[in-house]
């Protein structure tokens, strides 16, 4: 069974094989690539949906006792969470000028600074019917809501509202998480994470086609899409996306992708298209020329069309003349959207075996 070795982290994954490569030269190669990342990349409090993702679609799945060994991971990003909201507001309620808006109620103050204790400590207990309660009454303060509109500058993490909108059913008696929960989950990496799978349909198809995607070479790089107005978590003073930006220009230039083709997921687009309505693009310096058109659906199409001819425009500008004729394919995905990342999988299947035949 051929393997394709992927190197993923929060803005993007090396998939790397090639007919020239065993697979042990393969696996030393993305490990090189992998240490290269980590120098240019400090640890990251980033979701790991992509990694959780391929895992369902790709590998084993989860079964029970693993779905159940992310309960800690999930419950404590509640708590983390809250926390983001609670420290958000209070130090919003004295640097806005309509600072009137984040002061929490006095009662929620006190929940606030309980809650607050718990995030800070090694071990985070578990979600029970007194702490949901109080996690509830926190979430549900008019200054809190107001912060949550802030999010993109506090680091608040994509799972925020998802969580606070499933209390109940975390807390329950026995719970054990669903593989959207899980998908949801944040951990906190040190840059880049490497996972192995095999390519689309390959473990049940078997046969000619299967053996058919030997000999092709492939980098996938995976952008949040919805994180052009964010900081990076490690830098307060770097825009997401200007790190993209530079991380996809170095990818381009390294030797080892010479006859690499490259496949750019814009991520998370279900965010993007509500977010675009109420955040421009020209907030991050790369898309500073941007001039939105209407409000609607018009709006979001259009955004998205710019995001897109930028990267072409970066991978045509990175590639050297004799490089530029690789294949170079880029699809919006929603993650979370298992039968769309699927199809797209499939599509990229079908992309790679065209260009190997030549047609």
């Amino acid at each position: 069974m051929s393997v394709l070795t992927c190197v993923l982290d929060n803005m993007g994954s090396s998939c790397s094989r090639s007919h020239s490569l065993s697979e042990a030269e393969t696996t030393k190669n993305a490990k090189t690539l992998t240490g290269e990342f980590c120098k240019r990349q400090k640890q990251s409090n980033t979701s790991t949906s992509s990694y959780f993702l391929i895992k369902l679609l790709f590998q084993t799945g989860f079964d029970e006792a693993e779905l159940r060994s992310y309960t800690s991971v999930i419950h404590a990003n509640v708590f983390q969470t809250i926390k983001i909201l609670y420290e958000g507001a209070k130090e919003l309620s004295q640097v806005e000028s309509d600072s009137s808006k984040y002061v929490i109620s006095p009662d929620n103050q006190e929940i606030g600074e309980k809650l607050s204790d718990i995030d800070g400590r090694l071990d985070y207990p578990l979600l029970n019917k007194e702490l949901v309660l109080d996690v509830k009454r926190l979430w549900q303060d008019p200054a809190i809501q107001e912060t949550y509109l802030r999010g993109s500058i506090l680091q608040l993490p994509d799972c925020a509202q998802y969580f606070m909108e499933n209390l109940d059913r975390l807390a329950e008696a026995g719970y054990v998480p669903t593989k959207e929960d899980v998908l949801y989950a944040r951990v906190r990496t040190n840059g880049v994470v490497q996972i192995q799978f095999s390519p689309v349909g390959e473990n049940k198809r078997g046969g000619e086609e299967a053996r058919g995607m030997r000999g092709e070479s492939g980098f996938i790089f995976l952008k949040v899409l919805m994180r052009y107005d964010q900081m990076l978590f490690e830098d307060e003073t770097k825009n997401r996306m200007m790190e993209t930006k530079e991380l996809f220009d170095w990818v381009l230039k390294q030797r080892c992708f010479e006859k690499t083709s490259f496949i750019l997921f814009l991520n998370k687009f279900d965010i993007f298209e509500k977010k675009i309505q109420k955040v421009p693009l020209s907030v991050c310096e790369w898309f500073k020329d941007y001039q939105p058109i209407a409000p609607g659906k018009q709006e979001v199409e259009h955004a998205y069309e710019f995001v897109k001819k930028k990267f072409e425009e970066l991978y045509f500008q990175s590639s050297k003349p004799d490089r530029v004729d690789r294949v170079f394919k880029i699809y919006r995905t929603t993650a979370l959207d298992q039968k769309l990342v699927k199809k797209t999988f499939k599509l990229i299947d079908e992309s790679m075996r065209r260009s190997r035949e030549g047609t």
